[in-house]
């Protein structure tokens, strides 16, 4: 396993890849640098192509929708469910996307 140079933070947010997904996916983790979906019905993205992903944040966070785009890095089946791997490249609303990060930063602080 390799040493991230961004920690994934939890998440319990949804997420919806346009034109990939059927409905939303889970957001498992995410970092100012990438993030990992997970969805039950397949994940019909082209490794290496960028995808505009809207994040739904749980609304314990007080944070609007927000969009990133994110480069689709891997494809894997786990358990009866398809995960995804993206890098992100850009977040047009920036500040919601910070604020989101910020808030699962002290949720994790707050829950060690």
């Amino acid at each position: 396993m390799f040493e991230r140079k961004n920690k994934r933070l939890t998440s319990h947010a949804s997420a919806y890849i346009e034109n990939v997904t059927a409905g939303d996916a889970f957001l498992k983790n995410i970092s100012i640098t990438g993030c990992k979906l997970e969805h039950t019905a397949r994940i019909d993205g082209i490794v290496g192509e960028t995808y505009k992903i809207t994040i739904k944040p749980e609304a314990a966070s007080n944070t609007g929708f927000f969009d990133v785009v994110a480069e689709l890095r891997w494809i894997n089946i786990d358990n009866c469910a398809y995960e995804a791997g993206f890098q992100i490249i850009e977040s047009p609303q920036g500040k919601f996307f910070e604020r989101y990060v910020d808030y699962l930063a002290y949720r994790n602080i707050a829950l060690n």
